[in-house]
């Protein structure tokens, strides 16, 4: 398979193929990327060859190996000679905190969008419809160094016909500005985005002050991002969606899972609450001791894989997230593929632990 056929993502459709058609594929075009990778990426052929891959003895997408995704916290790594880049994104991070660089050129860029776009028209249909976005207009304004919050609502805003923010730039509600928005699309499905911790305590939150003031009932509210301070909180996904519907009366919420690293790859949450791969990417779930793999309903560390990143080696990465894959084609939704759920993030000792494990594999690099 040349590179030209490697790197093609042909509009096929997104939930169809069973087990067997997926693997052929999904396993040709990524040992495709993987080639690609070594032969421009320094750091990542290093890598590869510090572990002794040898793409020869893959047989099936379990075989792969990966990069931890905190090396992209540690080094700039592209595939593409560096005048193409046309954007640079970040992951999240709090202050004092590394954040990963994602080095995009303008293929990349572009088939980002267009899957992303694919993924969430399967779940709103195709029209473009009036969105609220839960976040503040000055998350978005640097268009050239992208957090992922950034990225996020840039990349969702492409379902929106109208929109607005519904955070003032300090993060307070615009409630007023909110309520004019509703009444002049009433007749319309709304679309409301946003980051699941913002939500909560920048919507949510502040919804709880007042009396029935939005009635939400005829919108779909799609979210991501971490968990984590929300589960510290005791508060899960049953948690999240019932008091804001006790808020709002919403009642279509889906969450997504996905990352900076792999934009545009997200898996989307479904009507009986799992999240689903699509025909461009992948899940596998490790054992933190050893990576081997975890049987079907096993907690382990998340190996996610992906056809979309072309400009940089994010195409197989190993997270720091805890999760199970509940099963492969026969989710009662209807779509094909694995799905699975997430859990949290992995303890330090965990993380540390992945890192010495990789780090001794690697010790020549």
């Amino acid at each position: 398979m040349d590179n030209s056929t490697v790197f093609e993502l042909p509009e096929i459709s997104l939930y169809s193929f069973d087990k067997n058609v997926k693997q052929d594929f999904f396993l040709n075009r990524m040992i495709g990327l993987f080639k690609h990778h070594q032969n421009n990426c320094i750091e990542f052929n290093k890598m590869m060859q510090s572990i002794d891959f040898n793409d020869q003895s893959v047989s099936k997408v379990e075989d792969l190996p990966f990069l931890p995704v905190r090396l992209f916290k540690m080094f700039e790594l592209f595939s593409v000679p560096r005048e193409n880049v046309v954007k640079i994104m970040t992951s999240s991070g709090t202050s004092g905190q590394s954040v990963s660089k994602i080095f995009l050129d303008k293929n990349t860029a572009m088939n980002q969008t267009r899957i992303l776009s694919r993924i969430v028209s399967s779940f709103l249909g195709g029209s473009r419809v009036p969105m609220i976005i839960i976040d503040c207009e000055s998350t978005v304004k640097n268009r050239n160094f992208f957090s992922a919050r950034a990225a996020g609502i840039t990349g969702f805003s492409i379902f929106a016909s109208k929109k607005m923010f519904a955070l003032n730039d300090h993060m307070s509600l615009n409630i007023e500005g909110i309520k004019t928005f509703l009444e002049e699309n009433s007749s319309r499905t709304i679309l409301l985005f946003g980051f699941t911790f913002i939500v909560y305590q920048h919507f949510y939150n502040e919804l709880l002050k007042f009396k029935n003031v939005l009635d939400l009932s005829n919108a779909v509210l799609i979210h991501g991002g971490g968990w984590k301070k929300l589960i510290d909180q005791a508060v899960d996904t049953k948690t999240f969606k019932d008091q804001l519907k006790s808020v709002c009366s919403i009642t279509k919420v889906h969450d997504y899972y996905g990352m900076v690293e792999q934009t545009g790859a997200i898996h989307m949450e479904c009507e009986a609450g799992f999240l689903h791969t699509t025909e461009y990417s992948d899940i596998i779930v490790r054992r933190t001791k050893d990576f081997s793999v975890c049987k079907v309903g096993e907690q382990g560390v998340i190996q996610l894989l992906s056809l979309l990143p072309v400009s940089y080696p994010g195409h197989s990465i190993l997270t720091e997230d805890v999760g199970s894959i509940y099963g492969e084609d026969d989710c009662s939704c209807g779509r094909k593929g694995k799905y699975f759920k997430i859990y949290g993030r992995l303890q330090n000792a965990e993380l540390r632990g992945c890192s010495d494990t990789y780090g001794g594999r690697n010790e020549r690099y």
